[in-house]
């Protein structure tokens, strides 16, 4: 998979190698922690803020369970990092691939954006089925 991911992930590790850490972190927290329009919590992007994303979160715990994880981090178990990791330990894509149009809309915003981030986002998508067609958006 890494074959399929690796040029589009050029252009955020390019980026990231000649721009200093302070820089990267305050580029991160204007992307992701001031605009809900780039949410990385996967279930908000099908849920919104509503009792409906509580359920989506379980099943996400149910998931980690079942390959014998426990998820204990401080963010949300639907937090695209952790379900990144997830999938990279176990080889269970069923969240992502389920998401999959969730990660084309935030994939499309951070692009529009102008974000060497949407570099990450072309890269995970390299690496799934594209997104059933009638998908929800």
């Amino acid at each position: 998979l890494l074959r399929e991911a690796a040029p589009q992930l050029r252009g955020f590790t390019d980026h990231a190698a000649v721009t200093g850490q302070d820089a990267l972190q305050a580029h991160y927290v204007e992307v992701f922690d001031f605009r809900n329009r780039h949410s990385l919590y996967l279930s908000w992007w099908t849920d919104g803020d509503t009792r409906n994303r509580g359920m989506s979160l379980v099943r996400f715990k149910e998931l980690y369970r079942r390959h014998g994880l426990e998820f204990t981090g401080e963010e949300l178990p639907d937090f695209l990092p952790a379900v990144l990791e997830f999938a990279s330990r176990t080889g269970d894509l069923t969240m992502l691939t389920e998401h999959r149009d969730a990660l084309d809309q935030l994939r499309s915003r951070l692009t529009a954006f102008g974000t060497p981030y949407a570099c990450v986002l072309d890269a995970v998508c390299a690496t799934l089925p594209p997104a059933p067609t009638g998908a929800r958006r």
